[in-house]
């Protein structure tokens, strides 16, 4: 399993105060060119991202930087193992969605953030994103299917939005209906 701690709204059934007061923050834009401690964040973000077999994507808010960057996969999208190989992942450095098309699609997701839930969320199937890659130079890309949810989804958090923060069914577990109870339903 990994090394670097993730930042989550709980943790069993206690309230992260202080990594929610973070997780809940618009980011910060890393300055261009980068700067050392925009290379040193970006450098942690990445690191953070390839030690995890569990993660199809990682926004630098979960590891406690509150910066503008995602790192996320583009291909082995199946395989529960790290990634090895660059052409696997995409880095992206100040990302903002320039353009939604397609349907607004809704699935099921989970976030490392919210442990033990999930969401139906609606997201579009195509965008376009303009950026920065990881060396700092221009890139606009455009995702779509399973890979402009997954951008989405880390943009999110960016932006301070967490999957709960969706309209969508929540689905939890059984065993601690309680404390979800409470949590999202005041009960």
């Amino acid at each position: 399993m990994s090394k670097t701690k993730i930042w989550t709204l709980w943790e069993g059934e206690k309230i992260n105060e202080d990594e929610a007061g973070l997780l809940r923050k618009v980011a910060a834009v890393i300055p261009i060119p980068f700067d050392e401690e925009g290379k040193r964040d970006i450098k942690t973000l990445v690191s953070a991202f390839l030690e995890r077999d569990d993660a199809l994507g990682l926004a630098a808010p979960q590891i406690g930087i509150s910066k503008k960057i995602i790192a996320f996969r583009t291909g082995k999208l199946d395989e529960k193992r790290r990634i090895k190989s660059e052409k696997d992942y995409d880095v992206l450095v100040n990302p903002r969605i320039t353009q939604y098309r397609g349907e607004d699609e809704k699935m099921s997701e989970g976030c490392l953030s919210c442990p033990e839930i999930n969401v139906e969320v609606g997201r579009f199937s195509e965008i376009k994103v303009r950026a920065y890659d990881i060396h700092g130079e221009k890139a606009n890309r455009r995702y779509t299917g399973f890979i402009a949810r997954i951008v989405q989804h880390e943009l999110d958090h960016l932006e301070g939005k967490l999957i709960v923060d969706h309209e969508g069914t929540l689905y939890y577990p059984k065993s601690k209906q309680d404390f979800f109870e409470r949590l999202f339903f005041n009960k």
